[in-house]
């Protein structure tokens, strides 16, 4: 892919739209055990074939990587003779650069709070909104649909002014910020004010997602993305079950703002950890200085 559409890649928040509309769906809240049984294995028998299918594509259609490089960086890359890549010794690497393991940490609190709030959400509505299973659902499906438009226009704002602290930091902070707003609106018995506070958060939330990838991509360059991105990808799961068992515990105990507050917490803490970020842009770098030598090489 160009490197000036990488931002925009929209598949990932609409494999969560799609987990977020179907489940209840397929799966309705029926009392007779038997029935919710029969559901959830037709629901598992879908999940099975769809990831079948793509897995036989993965093997017989999808390339290891394009025969050209779509990029000057990526082509600088690729001449590094295979003996000196090591991917343990690029991990290894990868945690002594601190701005990338700032941002590993910010973006495991940013999207461990987003898998906590889409792993309880469906209990958080049905205690405030009794009977409201579907529209759970569909306040699911809101969330993500309204991330794909933020990741959207936040890729195509970043593809083209390449500021990335800037942009992630904003973008972090308004998570916070439709947090709070979610928060606070969702204990008003207002369901449709709850439907447009929970897509404001989606918007930043899971628009934060793609801006994290390529800001690591340019902290890390010329480590492969792939490295990077695991490690992303790592702390998001990690902080996501921390968080989801946490928040899980605290709703137990104390409500459902009680712990709602705790993911605002630490999205603040997150924040101030991405401005802390130093803002190296290596990729960048690489590329225009390829270009540079490119210019001269043609005079």
């Amino acid at each position: 892919m160009r490197s000036s559409r990488r931002a925009t890649r929209p598949s990932s928040p609409m494999g969560c739209a799609i987990g977020f509309l179907l489940p209840p769906i397929l799966v309705p809240n029926v009392e007779d055990m038997d029935e919710l049984a029969k559901h959830v294995k037709t629901m598992f028998y879908i999940t099975a074939g769809v990831a079948t299918f793509l897995f036989i594509l993965v093997i017989f259609v999808f390339q290891e990587r394009p025969k050209l490089p779509p990029t000057l960086a990526q082509a600088s890359a690729r001449s590094m003779p295979p003996e000196d890549y090591s991917y343990v010794a690029s991990i290894l690497r990868l945690l002594r650069n601190k701005p990338f393991v700032l941002l590993i940490v910010s973006y495991g609190l940013n999207v461990g709070c987003y898998y906590a709030v889409g792993t309880l959400l469906n209990r958080m509505i049905i205690e405030r909104y009794p009977g409201e299973e579907v529209n759970a659902g569909r306040i699911g499906l809101t969330i993500v649909v309204a991330g794909m438009v933020g990741s959207l226009i936040c890729g195509i704002w970043l593809d083209r002014t390449k500021t990335y602290k800037q942009t992630t930091l904003a973008v972090y902070i308004m998570t916070l910020v439709g947090m709070i707003i979610y928060t606070a609106t969702l204990d008003q018995g207002l369901l449709w004010v709850v439907f447009i506070t929970a897509g404001c958060l989606g918007f930043f939330m899971t628009g934060y997602l793609p801006l994290g990838f390529e800001f690591a991509a340019e902290l890390t360059y010329p480590e492969s993305e792939g490295t990077s991105s695991g490690l992303l990808n790592c702390s998001a799961q990690v902080f996501g079950i921390i968080f989801t068992i946490c928040q899980g515990k605290i709703i137990d105990n104390f409500g459902t703002l009680a712990g709602n507050i705790f993911l605002c917490v630490f999205l603040l803490i997150g924040s101030v950890m991405t401005g802390l970020i130093k803002s190296d842009l290596r990729r960048q770098n690489a590329n225009r200085l390829a270009k540079e030598e490119v210019s001269g090489e043609g005079r």
